[in-house]
């Protein structure tokens, strides 16, 4: 039995996706941890594996709308080789804190690893035309301000915002989904 509602019956087709970190751990406000997730979607882009219409990535979750020939398959090589990068960040850095965050937090079922960042699952939702394309869109640029970290979400430089206003962000990503 599957335990989540949430699949991608569609490839090649946009999907509004959410990444969390395990217990919604504050991962991703480390700029060095951050770095690793963008140039981990860069790498996929660049590489034809994954377009990338909009993201944001905050401290302990990230959201994107992506599409892909098996966008399954590399959402789960994203978390996989992400987890990977940022476990040997915090061993290299001999950060007990989030080590032992990572261990205790681990589901229990997890027999194939000591340590887990990410929670199961990606909650994968079709974009169904261009109103709820703009819907998601506005929400994930609009993320920092909901979470009061900024007062304008321009001013957010983990997301593609800027991209979307024109200006360069950290990441290219595709603007023209119309």
């Amino acid at each position: 039995m599957s335990r989540t509602r949430y699949k991608i019956f569609e490839n090649n087709q946009p999907y509004f996706l959410t990444c969390t970190t395990v217990n919604w751990l504050p991962i991703f406000g480390n700029p060095e941890v951050a770095k690793i997730i963008l140039n981990s979607l860069k790498f996929l882009q660049e590489n034809k594996r994954l377009t990338i219409f909009v993201y944001v990535i905050m401290e302990h979750h990230l959201h994107l709308i992506a599409s892909s020939e098996d966008l399954s398959k590399e959402i789960g090589d994203f978390k996989s080789f992400t987890a990977r990068e940022i476990i040997d960040y915090f061993k290299e850095r001999n950060n007990q804190f989030m080590l032992k965050q990572l261990n205790f937090y681990k589901l229990s079922y997890k027999n194939d690893r000591n340590l887990q960042l990410w929670q199961e699952g990606s909650h994968p939702q079709l974009i169904q035309g261009i109103d709820m394309m703009n819907q998601k869109i506005d929400y994930i640029h609009k993320n920092p301000i909901i979470h009061g970290y900024v007062d304008e979400d321009i001013h957010w430089r983990y997301s593609s915002v800027r991209n979307y206003a024109g200006m360069e962000g950290l990441i290219p990503v595709e603007t023209d989904w119309s």
